[in-house]
C-alpha cells in the first residue's frame, strides 16, 4: 500500500481546482463555498491573507502523487470573522498568562454555512480518510505550538467523529427555513397560524409600497454595476453597525468573474435606482443568505429581501433549504426554525481545556433549552408535524472531555 503523507499548503493556488474539487465535491450535497473559485477569491483579492490575520494554512492529505483529502484550514491571529465565539477563551487564557494566538482554524472564512470540513476524495475509506485529516491537522497543530485547533460549522457525522479522538464538542443554534414541497409562497403559508400568515402578508406588503421593485439577478445578468450598487450596500450596514468590512470590492468581481452561476443578488429598486441588496450563493440543495444591505431605510424590506425572497426562489428553483447565516431569533416568526450547528475544539493546555469542556457542557443544555423553547413558538398551525422541516432541533450527545 502506498503510503500516505499530510502537507501545508500555504494557498489555495498551491492546489489545482481540479485536485481540491474532486475532494470539496466528492459528497452527495454541492456547497459553493468549498468550491475551489470561492477560496480563490477570498485569498486573492486580499479579503483572507496573513494580511487580515487569515493565514492559509490548508491541509493535504496525499497517497503517492494523488490528493485523497483536503482541509481548509488557517492560521489566525484573532478571531475575528468566525461566528463561534472564543473571545472568552482567549480572554482567560491571557489572563492566566498564556498566548491565545496564534491558533488554526479550519473553516471558510467569514461564512457561517455548515458544511465538511474534512473533504475526502472519491472512493472507498472515506471514513478512514476523514480520520487520517483529523488525525494529522492536530499533529500540526501540536507541532507549530499554536494554542488551540478549532472545526466550525461543520456536519454532525464529522462532528461526533472528531470527539471519537478527544476533540471538544460544541453545539449552537442558525434558524433554517425548509422547503416541504411547497409549489407556491402561500403553500408555505397555508401551514401557518392565522395570525402569524396575515403578519407576513402585511409585511410583504408594507415592504413594497413606496414604489419599489425587487429583481433576481444571477448568473450572466450580473454586471459590475450590481457589484459598485451592492458594495455601497455592503460598506454602510459595516459602517451603521461599527463592523468591519470582511470583504474587499475585488472579491466582489472575482466571484462575478469565476461563478456568477453559483451567486444570486436579490436587489431592490425605487425610482429607478437600486436602494438595497441581498447576496445569496445557490448550493445543489440550498439558498444561502450572506450579506445585506441598504441605502434607503424602508420598514419591512430587511425581512422581504432576506428572508421571503429567499424562500421564493427555494421554492422556484425546488432548493431543499434557505440558511440565513448567523444569529437572528427574529426569523422564527417568518417560518425559520431552530437548527443545530456543530464544532469541535482542540485545546493544547490541559487546565484550559479542561476549564473549556466544563464551560460546553454548561452551554449546551442552555442552547438546547432555548432551541426547544423556540420551536414550541413556531408559527406553524399546531396539527402540523414539524418533523416534516429540517429546521427541527436534533437530540446530541454530551460534549466529549
Amino acid at each position: 500500500m502506498t503510503e500516505r503523507t499530510a502537507s501545508i499548503c500555504n494557498g489555495i493556488t498551491g492546489i489545482s481546482a481540479r485536485e481540491w474539487n474532486r475532494c470539496a465535491n466528492a459528497g452527495d450535497e454541492y456547497n459553493p463555498f468549498l468550491d475551489h473559485r470561492f477560496l480563490h477569491a477570498l485569498e486573492e483579492s486580499g479579503s483572507a491573507s496573513p494580511k487580515t490575520g487569515w493565514q492559509p494554512f490548508h491541509l493535504l492529505l496525499q497517497e503517492g502523487d494523488s490528493t485523497i483529502g483536503v482541509a481548509p484550514m488557517y492560521l489566525k491571529s484573532h478571531s475575528r470573522g468566525e461566528y463561534v465565539f472564543d473571545g472568552g477563551w482567549a480572554e482567560a487564557w491571557y489572563r492566566a498568562g498564556g498566548e491565545y494566538y496564534p491558533k488554526l482554524q479550519a473553516s471558510v472564512p467569514f461564512t457561517p454555512a455548515t458544511g465538511p470540513r474534512l473533504l475526502p476524495a472519491d472512493g472507498e475509506g472515506a471514513g478512514l480518510v476523514e480520520e487520517q485529516l483529523l488525525a494529522a491537522s492536530v499533529q500540526v497543530a501540536e507541532r507549530i505550538g499554536v494554542s488551540s485547533l478549532h472545526y466550525t460549522f461543520m456536519p454532525k457525522s464529522q462532528w461526533e467523529r472528531a470527539a471519537k479522538l478527544g476533540l471538544l464538542q460544541r453545539v449552537d443554534t442558525q434558524y433554517h427555513w425548509s422547503n416541504a414541497g411547497f409549489d407556491t409562497f402561500d403553500d408555505f403559508l397555508s401551514e401557518l397560524a392565522s395570525k402569524k400568515r396575515k403578519n407576513i402578508r402585511r409585511e410583504r406588503r408594507e415592504a413594497v409600497r413606496d414604489e419599489i421593485e425587487v429583481e433576481w439577478v444571477t448568473g450572466s445578468d450580473l454586471t459590475e454595476r450590481h457589484w459598485d450598487c451592492f458594495y455601497d450596500f455592503y460598506m454602510d450596514t459595516a459602517n451603521r453597525k461599527w463592523g468591519t468590512p470582511y470583504l474587499n470590492r475585488r472579491f466582489f468581481s472575482m466571484v462575478n468573474e469565476s461563478m456568477p452561476e453559483r451567486t444570486l443578488l436579490i436587489m431592490a429598486r425605487r425610482s429607478g435606482r437600486y436602494i438595497a441588496g441581498a447576496l445569496n450563493f445557490i448550493g445543489s440543495h440550498a439558498l444561502f443568505g450572506r450579506n445585506w444591505g441598504c441605502v434607503e431605510d424602508h420598514r419591512f424590506l430587511h425581512f422581504e429581501m432576506c428572508y421571503y425572497q429567499a424562500i421564493d426562489f427555494a421554492i422556484a428553483h425546488g432548493l431543499q433549504r434557505v440558511e440565513a447565516g448567523a444569529q437572528g431569533p427574529h426569523k422564527v416568526a417568518r417560518g425559520y426554525l431552530p437548527q443545530a450547528t456543530y464544532s469541535v475544539h482542540w485545546i493544547r493546555d490541559t487546565g484550559l481545556r479542561q476549564a473549556v469542556a466544563r464551560y460546553l457542557l454548561q452551554e449546551k443544555r442552555y442552547v438546547e433549552q432555548d432551541a426547544e423553547w423556540t420551536t414550541a413558538r413556531a408559527p406553524f398551525r399546531k396539527d402540523i408535524d414539524l418533523s416534516r422541516y429540517v429546521g427541527r432541533w436534533e437530540e446530541d450527545q454530551p460534549p466529549a472531555g
